[in-house]
């Protein structure tokens, strides 16, 4: 099924200018349609942002909560920073998207729930993420939940229905991460293979539907794990799953026109625009340092725009508060 959109904001408030000179194109779909700007942050800094969230032109904040956080311990949960931030939105007549993670980019941050680290009946419960996957030599750049084992995904998804019960209808969306993992394959001891990651992402993304029946469910999809150009149909599996299922899409970088991205998510979105329940694009601070190589400068407010509503199809922008737009008056 396909929700109903619940933004209907003014068109004076939200359409910026087009400078993209290879999406002249997209000016008419910009004239009808502009994205929805959100901010992007993590947990417990709602508060803080308070008075870039109150600004005419943000429709809502995007916040990252790790599964440790959400779950201290087996079947207990403590969603007090969702309700906190909750509050805070709702008194604004602001929206929240959630963001449930379950992967993480620094070698300290092993933020699951210390159960699945200690019961063998999780395997361990991380894998090591690698930027030299191979070697056998660089120390994790970080971890990622093993989705592919069931007893995992079963607490993962557990999650998920304790989340529905509590927040279901009361916040706009719920993303699952990106499904980028880099596994070091070579050195691998915790089960993992390509097509079991696959499928595990994938359960993961119907138990959420089934669970969220009010509000949006959006899957970050940017990579796939021994994919490239959709040599597995991993990537086409998903969309086409997502469009006949009233499930979202989106991702963590907005990178116009970037090789990698091109070779992978971004010409499905441009393929599936006007299909998806809802698409969600990020601009967070590592996106904000690349660099436009027509011009030699980083990209502009208006050329993340263009690119993510005209070739991507973007309903919602989330924006890191770090966003330099941000740090002008509404209008300018």
């Amino acid at each position: 099924m396909r929700l109903t959109r619940l933004f209907h904001a003014p068109l004076a408030a939200l359409v910026v200018g087009l400078s993209h000179p290879a999406l002249a194109q997209s000016a008419l779909a910009m004239e009808q349609k502009a994205p929805v700007n959100f901010l992007y942050t993590g947990s417990g800094e709602v508060e803080a942002l308070r008075g870039v969230l109150e600004r005419p032109d943000i429709g809502g904040v995007q916040v990252v909560y790790n599964w440790k956080a959400l779950e201290p311990e087996k079947g207990r949960y403590d969603f007090s920073a969702i309700r906190d931030d909750l509050a805070v939105t709702d008194a604004l007549g602001k929206k929240l998207f959630i963001q449930i993670q379950d992967r993480f980019f620094s070698p300290d941050a092993r933020n699951v729930p210390d159960y699945l680290l200690t019961d063998p009946a999780y395997g361990g419960g991380l894998a090591p993420q690698s930027d030299n996957p191979g070697e056998g030599l660089a120390p994790a750049s970080g971890w990622v939940a093993m989705q592919w084992n069931p007893a995992v995904r079963e607490r993962y998804q557990a999650l998920l229905k304790a989340l529905a019960a509590a927040f279901d209808g009361r916040v706009y969306g719920i993303n699952l991460p990106e499904t980028s993992a880099d596994i070091d394959m070579k050195h691998d001891k915790s089960g993992f293979t390509c097509e079991g990651y696959f499928a595990g992402e994938m359960e993961n993304l119907k138990a959420a539907r089934a669970a969220f029946t009010r509000s949006h469910v959006v899957q970050y999809v940017n990579f796939w794990p021994c994919e490239w150009d959709n040599d597995h149909d991993y990537m086409g599996r998903m969309f086409a799953f997502a469009a006949g299922n009233g499930i979202g899409l989106g991702g963590p970088d907005v990178i116009p026109y970037r090789k990698g991205q091109m070779k992978n998510a971004y010409p499905f979105f441009n393929r599936y625009k006007g299909k998806l329940d809802l698409v969600a694009m990020a601009v967070q601070e590592p996106t904000l340092t690349y660099r436009n190589p027509k011009t030699g400068k980083r990209f502009t407010r208006e050329e993340f725009v263009d690119f993510a509503s005209g070739y991507l199809g973007a309903d919602v922008i989330f924006w890191s508060a770090e966003s330099p737009w941000l740090k002008a008056k509404p209008g300018r």
